[in-house]
């Protein structure tokens, strides 16, 4: 039998609010079960009260060279194609909450945001042991990002509607089999709630 969980609880001094991929270039983007609209305005939310409460902003971007030569090109049964891009559909969306002056900003060429960047330094030398996890999408970027994060000893926080697949059953499948594993799965009111002290 297992043990209760006890209630979650933040502290946001503590807390690195890691916001992935929400870039131009994913705008149109067909995503489910949450509109990129709808993370979008879930993690502007949770900027907001995360940073007044004192926790720390990271926004993570996809970003590579013009000649993509930076790229992955896996031998693998399914290729996602992926187009070249102009460098300013690289761009951060508007209504994500920053990057303010004071927020890091961690460009990464692959799914997760720990191999070939500073993140983890920035984390450590700041004496953030929490990560709040949002953005797109759920079952690449997020989950290898918090795979990453947890082989590492972090604790996670995965704010369920500030997040999205590329399908519905994809989204589900990590928030209901792999990330309560893992670190804690809460909404968006229920964090932000937190981070105001109620």
């Amino acid at each position: 039998m297992s043990e209760p969980v006890p209630p979650l609880q933040l502290d946001a001094t503590r807390s690195a609010i890691v916001i992935m991929d929400l870039q131009q270039v994913l705008r149109h983007l067909t995503a489910q079960p949450h509109s990129v609209d709808e993370v979008v305005a879930a993690a502007g939310r949770l900027a907001t009260a995360g940073r007044a409460a004192g926790a720390t902003l990271f926004f993570v971007k996809i970003g590579r060279e013009p000649d993509h030569l930076d790229s992955l090109r896996p031998d693998a049964d399914r290729v996602r194609p992926f187009a070249k891009a102009p460098r300013e559909a690289y761009a951060f969306l508007p209504g994500i909450g920053g990057p303010e002056p004071g927020d890091i900003v961690i460009t990464k060429r692959q799914w997760g945001a720990f191999y070939g960047t500073d993140l983890e330094l920035q984390l450590r030398r700041r004496s953030l042991d929490t990560m709040v996890l949002a953005g797109i999408a759920t079952n690449y970027v997020i989950e290898s990002t918090a795979r990453e994060a947890f082989e590492r000893g972090f604790r996670l926080v995965f704010v369920s509607d500030a997040m999205t697949g590329l399908a519905a059953d994809e989204h589900h499948m990590a928030l209901e089999r792999i990330f309560p594993q893992i670190g804690r799965v809460a909404g968006v009111d229920t964090v932000v709630r937190l981070f105001e002290g109620r």
